[in-house]
């Protein structure tokens, strides 16, 4: 029989990750690659672990990632996003801590729209007097 597998769509900025969490031995797989080859930043590798941080399972879960859009820190949002509703499926009792640290909000900050007569969102051509 096939060892149980959750899965959790997450989502941050444009980036949007299918996300499948099975119990193993902590390694975490992202399009493909290792976790140190895909994401360079310390940080980001910090961000994606943090869900199993907070339910105190460290090393009991194999990830696989496939994530597209956006850059390299909104991915990492995303897939933290779908771990954590990976692991939402795999013990209810996991939705208090989780919760608790808001890994189960979707977060809705995106990028804001250009305006005509701007250069940027909010970014106006330099004003002159004549």
């Amino acid at each position: 029989m096939a060892s149980a597998r959750y899965y959790g769509t997450g989502r941050r900025k444009k980036s949007i990750a299918r996300v499948y969490v099975t119990p193993g031995t902590g390694k975490i797989t992202v399009n493909g690659k290792d976790i140190d080859e895909y994401f360079g930043l310390e940080t980001l590798k910090v961000i994606i672990r943090q869900p199993f941080a907070a339910i105190n399972g460290e090393g009991k879960f194999d990830v696989l990632a496939n994530v597209h859009g956006g850059g390299i820190a909104g991915q990492a949002g995303a897939i933290r996003h779908g771990i954590a509703r990976a692991l939402l499926q795999e013990d209810a009792e996991n939705r208090g801590p989780l919760k608790k640290e808001g890994f189960l909000t979707r977060d809705s900050r995106m990028k804001e729209r250009k305006k005509y007569g701007l250069k940027k969102a909010r970014k106006a051509p330099q004003f002159s007097k004549r």
